[in-house]
């Protein structure tokens, strides 16, 4: 008999300003069956984010999971510390708008939300629309090789 392997599909991580903000998008998941692996922090006891943000960050450039998702007080530090890791493109969402486009343009593999920002309803409408919608290629996948050749370069 074979046995499939679960295939991980979303990296969630959070320092311990997103905590509740990463246990209700797990929750998310779980009703909506997406595949998930946590990468901590597991309580809100102060810790540093950007051990976090590495882990999720690293588990995306390796194919370990397809892509990502970092819960802080605003998301901008959890950004600043994924966008250090080659071939990662993390955005901070707060909108709806943002949440389509940063696929569909800019194919992000990692989205920040602030706990201290943004609601739980709103994160898990941001997911949604971020994880649902598609990249777009053409023009745009022209200027991601951009992206990309720089960071080849430098």
């Amino acid at each position: 008999m074979i046995i499939e392997e679960l295939i991980i599909i979303i990296a969630i991580g959070c320092d311990h300003g997103g905590y509740n903000l990463k246990e209700a998008l797990i929750e998310h998941f779980k009703k909506d069956g997406i595949a998930y692996k946590d990468f901590g922090t597991y309580s809100t006891n102060s810790v540093n984010f950007p051990e976090y943000a590495l882990n999720v960050a690293n588990s995306v450039v390796s194919n370990e999971c397809e892509s990502g998702v970092l819960c802080c007080g605003t998301g901008i530090g959890m950004s600043m510390m994924a966008n250090k890791v080659k071939g990662i493109r993390a955005a901070v969402l707060e909108n709806v708008f943002s949440a389509r486009y940063t696929k569909m343009h800019n194919n992000t593999n990692i989205i920040c939300m602030g706990e201290r920002v943004i609601g739980k309803g709103l994160a898990i409408m941001l997911f949604d629309e971020w994880y649902n919608a598609k990249f777009e290629g053409g023009k745009h996948k022209l200027r991601i090789d951009m992206i990309k050749e720089y960071e080849e370069n430098n």
